[in-house]
């Protein structure tokens, strides 16, 4: 963290690494990714946060390896920062110990979709009676008042009805989504940035309100930002899709001993790497305007990596560093997790910390609690919101209450 100088007393801090968001409670009503991707977002920036699992548990508990059941290594990530309770909350009472969690919250997040919200009684309205100034967040695949409110929607769906399933086929493949749980991850952050911006107004005004996250709007929003280009106007000026992007030949390029992916941007650093390479030939016509460079990149490109195949990547990544050209060895995934920070879990021994991706001076995001064991906190946090023990003990002894947390329960 860096220092401003001396501690200006009109601005105190708050407690030691509480976080930007110190003093919020989150109620996490979220499965898969996209949801405990942003709760975990918020509690990382010191949301305090209470997550509700069914009897399975969260299904990222058992994605992939983990060093024991129940935490697997998405799950040591994802889940960290909250305290879990496990509910069913098909039962009337579990239903009725949601809502005196919700009660203290000021943040609802879930991803049920409007069906099972109005059948489980758990929707805005039924939060909002016991929380008046509640921000409820509702993420799902499709928009509320669209005939597909009620669709199951994956990633995968996702990425195919926005849009960037249909990048590859314009790349001369077949359609197929990106490598990764793109629409998962941006609709997580998305959620965070759209409770961020209730919570504001919440603060000024004092009102809560209900937030809709789809997850088909916010892909196609994410899409079209560049891949819009000239089909955006009206009467349109060309197709969708930014040809730069959809080459080829837009790749990393083998050096004499590796790969490395060199990005020439503008005219100089296009003359300035040709230069370099000896094949001043290269930096003709084609590279003085963006609008040139566009309609020559693929040979452009290709003519960068034919140049790149004549030094090595050390070689290669001093060039362009002293010569302000952007450049990266390719890492393989193995390097990134190495190169993460271990942390210790109670139960789950050493684990990779994936850190938060983003710094503050003042309020740094932190990891303050572990991802917990299924219902590990059960019985504290409906304590913490005043039920009795006795009541606590007859939910776990009619299954209503379930998880690791209730060995201590009384009977």
């Amino acid at each position: 963290m860096t220092s401003t100088g001396a501690e200006d007393d009109t601005h105190p801090r708050p407690p030691d690494r509480a976080g930007a968001l110190h003093g919020i409670r989150v109620l996490d009503l979220t499965s898969v990714v996209m949801g405990p991707l942003a709760t975990q977002v918020l509690g990382d920036l010191g949301a305090e946060v209470i997550t509700i699992e069914d009897r399975a548990g969260d299904a990222n508990r058992s994605i992939g390896a983990g060093p024991v059941p129940g935490l697997s290594g998405m799950a040591l990530n994802l889940m960290r920062n909250k305290r879990s309770v496990g509910l069913d909350l098909k039962d009337e009472r579990g239903r009725a110990a949601f809502l005196a969690i919700a009660a203290t919250c000021d943040v609802v997040v879930t991803n049920l979709r409007p069906g099972p919200l109005r059948r489980l009684r758990l929707a805005y309205d039924d939060v909002r009676a016991v929380r008046p100034d509640v921000v409820f967040c509702q993420a799902a695949g499709f928009p509320s008042d669209s005939d597909r409110a009620d669709d199951a929607a994956y990633d995968d769906v996702i990425q195919s009805a926005s849009g960037i399933c249909d990048l590859a086929r314009r790349m001369g493949g077949d359609p197929m989504p990106v490598p990764t749980i793109l629409a998962d991850k941006v609709s997580g952050y998305a959620i965070v940035t759209a409770v961020l911006a209730a919570l504001f107004h919440r603060s000024v005004t004092g009102a809560g309100q209900r937030v809709e996250v789809p997850m088909v709007e916010t892909m196609t929003s994410f899409v079209l930002v560049e891949h819009g280009v000239g089909s955006i106007p009206e009467p349109q000026l060309g197709s969708p899709g930014h040809r730069r992007l959809l080459t080829e030949h837009r790749r990393p390029q083998r050096t004499l001993d590796g790969w490395v992916h060199v990005f020439p941007y503008d005219e100089r650093s296009y003359r300035c790497l040709f230069e370099g390479a000896g094949r001043p030939d290269l930096a003709d016509d084609r590279i003085t305007t963006p609008q040139r460079r566009l309609e020559h990149i693929e040979q452009l490109y290709r003519d960068v990596a034919t140049v790149m195949a004549s030094k090595t990547t050390a070689d290669w990544l001093a060039f362009c560093r002293a010569n302000s050209i952007a450049a990266s060895e390719v890492a393989q995934l193995e390097d990134v997790v190495d190169a993460l920070p271990l942390a210790d879990h109670p139960h789950a021994g050493p684990y990779r910390v994936v850190p938060a991706p983003f710094r503050l001076d003042a309020t740094p995001p932190s990891v303050r609690r572990p991802a917990p064991l299924h219902g590990e906190h059960g019985r504290e946090v409906l304590a913490e919101v005043g039920l009795a023990a006795e009541d606590v003990a007859a939910l776990a002894a009619d299954g209503v209450l379930f998880g690791s947390g209730l060995a201590d329960v009384p009977d």
